[in-house]
């Protein structure tokens, strides 16, 4: 191989510094949570093409992260274990991963850079073996050096950002440590947004009390230590294990303990032990036109999408950083005009419809759309459920950045196309049934013989258990199939007065509250489970990565088929062709 002609490529530094190292490209957006093993900088993602490449020390050039916002936590905590990339390329503007860097550097002193370049250059960067960032600047080929300096914090830049003068006393560090802190954070986002105005929200939910590592406990211990407490009402996304069962699970305490702290320590600032990644099943919901801040990609999703509630995709500590100050950057998702659709799709050729198509076909118009929002037409007479648009919600936000999508004749603010139309219309799609067989192929393992059925991700409603209870009705499940289903403490409280959960624990159902299937490992999931079916396709994507196991899909009856019999076919879905017919 030659050596590379140097080239230098202007950006936009987000995180500002220096690094120099091997490049990790790849066209594909990247999830780091699910995605990226946040001890060792290994990508689990098994559907990603850098799957089994390890980020550590690397200059990793990605279109930008995608799916959860846990990615924020997972950066943070390999930055300070000394196992991130040195330094990260991306095509667009990007916020997960640039929020967990700035924490990292406000709270840790320990930094990263990131910077943006256009997609013409990002698209160069496939055929260079090294490259290196000072600041704005990403250089390849010869005038990339093998040392990099350490890099340079970046103070808020406050310049162009209209605070109040509430604003700027908390800037000064005149309310608190913990606060002060909380808008640093916010006003370096809102420069990375270029956002000129922060405004007040009337909820949050935080997403940052998973625990990913000792790193994210210690966040939260240092800012508990510095007097946090939420000033708006604040929920609390899904823990990593079942705050009230996790001994009879069989977890072991030194894994349960630092979770249970970090939840704790949470709720000791003031939020809520509400514990669901579904905050949208609570009373507490938004309604249309509200401005919440909300962190867990389905939740910001169906926030948007269905409820009609303004939130941008918020990552991580960010969430808690504004529960903090009750200011938010007003932004993507909270301004009328951005949340307007730039790609059609448009979705035919269905004679019959099941409750599988709607995972899928959120997981496939996500890679569709990538950033951008997409209205859906074709749908009108479908009469989707809200756990439909849920379904379709988790998977699309699974395979987007995106933070929303419209379906005409279905979703609040999509009364007809031209509602919800922007002034350029990107790009048209047209899905079909084929489209999804082949979604459903990808995402099926050839395995046939199931040793646990997963259900609840994200968290079960109420109506899906009763659903589940219908299914099982009368029948007990086969002896060496587990069954788990995952749901909030308010659901499975409202599920058991109505005589659900004895039902289904009568079929052999185990019920697991406060966390869901993105957290749990063995020896919840039994070792000898080599099969997981699930009804979901966002555990069905991240499955693989997170637990080792090979996932199948199906419908909800599918899972209870699975149950009973523990053998299930590979059986192409009855409204679509397989991929090779």
């Amino acid at each position: 191989m030659g050596v590379e002609a140097p080239k230098t490529y202007v950006g936009k530094a987000l995180v500002r510094g220096r690094a120099a190292g091997q490049v990790e490209f790849s066209d594909t957006a990247l999830s780091f949570w699910g995605g990226v093993d946040s001890f060792s900088g290994e990508v689990i993602d098994r559907h990603h093409p850098l799957s089994g490449r390890n980020l550590s020390g690397k200059i990793l050039a990605i279109p930008g992260g995608r799916g959860s916002c846990t990615g924020s936590s997972v950066i943070m905590e390999l930055i300070v274990n000394g196992n991130a990339p040195a330094g990260i390329v991306v095509s667009r503007q990007e916020e997960i991963l640039s929020l967990g860097v700035i924490v990292a550097e406000e709270v840790f002193g320990r930094s990263i850079p990131v910077v943006q370049i256009s997609e013409r250059d990002f698209e160069a960067l496939a055929d260079c073996s090294q490259a290196s960032i000072d600041g704005d600047l990403v250089l390849v080929g010869a005038s990339s050096g093998p040392s990099a300096a350490p890099a340079r914090l970046k103070r808020p830049h406050v310049g162009s950002l209209r605070l109040t003068e509430r604003d700027r006393a908390i800037l000064d560090g005149k309310m608190g440590k913990a606060a002060q802190v909380a808008m640093k954070v916010t006003a370096r986002m809102a420069d990375i947004q270029d956002a000129e105005e922060l405004i007040d929200v009337s909820q949050v939910h935080v997403d940052g009390c998973i625990y990913t590592g000792p790193t994210s406990l210690e966040f939260a211990k240092r800012m508990l230590g510095w007097g946090a407490a939420v000033i708006v009402p604040t929920s609390l996304n899904s823990i990593s294990v079942d705050q009230m069962r996790w001994r009879e699970q069989g977890v072991a305490a030194e894994l349960a303990g630092p979770a249970l702290e970090l939840g704790e320590a949470y709720a000791s600032m003031g939020a809520k032990k509400t514990f669901t990644c579904a905050p949208y099943q609570l009373d507490t919901a938004p309604k249309l036109g509200d401005q919440v801040v909300w962190a867990e990609s389905n939740a910001v999703v169906y926030a948007n999408s269905v409820l009609g509630a303004r939130t941008t995709k918020y990552p991580d500590y960010l969430d808690l950083c504004i529960a903090l100050t009750g200011r938010a950057p007003l932004t993507g998702a909270h301004v009328a005009e951005n949340r307007k659709a730039t790609i059609v799709v448009e979705v035919s050729g269905f004679a019959a419809h099941d409750d599988m198509v709607y995972p899928l076909l959120g997981y496939h118009v996500g890679k569709l759309v990538g950033d951008a929002i997409p209205v859906l037409r074709g749908l009108e007479n479908w009469q989707p459920t809200l756990d439909d648009l849920k379904a379709f919600g988790a998977g699309f936000a699974t395979t987007s950045g995106s933070p929303m999508f419209h379906i005409v004749g279905v979703t609040p603010e999509a009364q007809s196309l031209e509602d919800v139309l922007a002034g350029t219309v990107l790009s048209r799609h047209d899905v079909r049934p084929a489209d999804l067989a082949a979604e459903w192929a990808s995402l099926n393992a050839e395995a046939e013989i199931i040793g646990l059925v997963a259900l609840g991700n994200p968290h079960f409603s109420f109506d899906e258990i009763g659903k589940l209870a219908s299914l099982c009705r009368g029948t007990k499940k086969h002896p060496d199939v587990h069954v788990l289903v995952t749901c909030n403490r308010d659901t499975f409280l409202r599920a058991s007065e109505a005589g659900l959960i004895r039902e289904l624990r009568e079929f052999g159902v185990q019920f697991i509250t406060d966390t869901c299937w993105c957290m749990l490992g063995e020896p919840v999931i039994p070792q000898t489970a080599e099969t997981i079916i699930t009804n979901s396709a966002k555990f069905a994507h991240y499955g693989p990565g997170l637990t080792g196991r090979k996932l199948r899909i199906g419908t909800l009856a599918d899972c209870v088929d699975a149950a009973r019999g523990q053998v299930i076919g590979r059986v192409p879905p009855a409204w679509g062709p397989s991929p090779s017919q």
